[in-house]
């Protein structure tokens, strides 16, 4: 799938949704000390900007080169090019030191990685025992009846079959994934790591923006590499129609997202 992001790099920065502010305070505020975080699985810097704002340091790391490319610069933000598995040594080398950060966060990005090596990773480096971890993924668009209808066909008759399985726990929001870590406080909103906490994200976007966003997704470019057009004018035709039925050339398109989040207890585990 590497491969894949690297030609979809331009496009995913493009049309990819930031995240909203009260994620970002929800995770400051489990979080004592704002010294250090780690955004895994970086990308173009939509999680890496906000939390620069916050924390004194960032380190915004990618197995994507191509990705980080297109990733603001920021003073306070270190960007590191890393192999999608580390050791403790490799971790500490181009990471940061054991005990040392206090937020690991990764977004729309877990379900891609080795999970038994990074989560060893994160025990690693988090701090004992206030150091917090938090993933999450956002789920299909949703912009209004006639857009949705037609794209859950596009969903599930084109784009379906060329998914990748890690998919499967992105459209289950995450409560099947593994997440071995200790609940963050007694709020009832965490009292099962197995039910995510949801968050609302909102990108304003005209009808092109949309389709760049459908084709930045991983499954249109498995099946493009594979000489397939999933796209076909007859499809962007159904698209466009249903983007024209309201009469409104922008559009909100909001993104739910499911967030898991623990920490590392005392013991290390």
């Amino acid at each position: 799938m590497a491969k894949l992001f690297i030609k979809q790099a331009e496009q995913y920065a493009a049309a990819r949704p930031s995240y909203p502010t009260k994620l970002f305070e929800y995770l400051a505020s489990k979080t004592p000390c704002h010294d250090l975080a780690w955004d895994v699985g970086a990308g173009s810097g939509q999680a890496s900007r906000w939390l620069a704002g916050i924390y004194k340091n960032v380190i915004a790391t990618d197995t994507s080169s191509k990705q980080l490319e297109f990733a603001a610069r920021l003073p306070n933000v270190r960007y590191e090019i890393t192999p999608p598995t580390m050791s403790s040594s490799e971790i500490e080398k181009l990471v940061a030191p054991e005990s040392s950060v206090d937020l690991v966060t990764v977004a729309q990005a877990l379900h891609w990685f080795d999970l038994t090596n990074f989560y060893s990773n994160v025990k690693h480096v988090l701090k004992k025992p206030d150091g917090v971890i938090a993933a999450w993924c956002y789920t299909n668009p949703e912009v209004n009846a006639a857009v949705d209808k037609v794209f859950q066909r596009f969903y599930d008759e084109k784009l379906g079959p060329h998914w990748d399985k890690a998919r499967r726990l992105v459209e289950d929001g995450y409560r099947g994934i593994e997440f071995p870590f200790e609940k963050v406080d007694n709020d009832e909103s965490t009292e099962s790591q197995s039910l995510p906490i949801r968050f609302v994200t909102e990108k304003e976007m005209v009808y092109e923006e949309y389709m760049t966003y459908l084709r930045s997704s991983s499954a249109y470019q498995t099946a493009k590499e594979k000489g397939l057009e999933l796209l076909t004018t007859e499809m962007e035709g159904k698209f466009a129609d249903s983007w024209k039925e309201d009469g409104k050339e922008k559009k909100v398109v909001r993104f739910p997202i499911h967030l898991l989040i623990g920490r590392v207890g005392e013991d290390g585990i």
